[in-house]
């Protein structure tokens, strides 16, 4: 895993940490199944603080990108098929947000298109 951290960037560091992973994962740099570095292992490396690197994980385990499976680390998920999904329904909240629905009615949108 490659990662770096500018800290002269406007970029929030657990930005740039999720942004990272998330670009490895979607380029196949990082593969399902890949174990990514224990929090406080790669906060040390980046120098940031553990809870940085919590929240990035946090967020990319909330886009589906990475699973959490307990003490034995924190994993890649998917394969081509999670990754088309997860940008699938990035997409499609982009498109919910530019409308101004709420996610309410987005859900309720999917719900009937997905009984249909």
């Amino acid at each position: 895993m490659n990662l770096a951290v500018d800290p002269s960037s406007g970029v929030p560091p657990f930005e740039q940490v999720r942004d990272g992973i998330r670009a490895q994962v979607d380029a196949g740099t990082l593969d399902a199944g890949f174990r990514l570095p224990p929090v406080r292992a790669l906060a040390d490396e980046l120098d940031l603080a553990a809870g940085t690197v919590a929240r990035a994980y946090k967020e990319l385990e909330a886009l589906g990108v990475v699973e959490t499976r307990g003490r034995a680390g924190t994993f890649v998920a998917g394969s081509g098929v999670q990754r088309s999904l997860r940008e699938a329904a990035s997409s499609y909240v982009a498109s919910v947000r530019t409308l101004g629905l709420s996610d309410d009615d987005a859900l309720d949108a999917v719900r009937r298109a997905l009984g249909s």
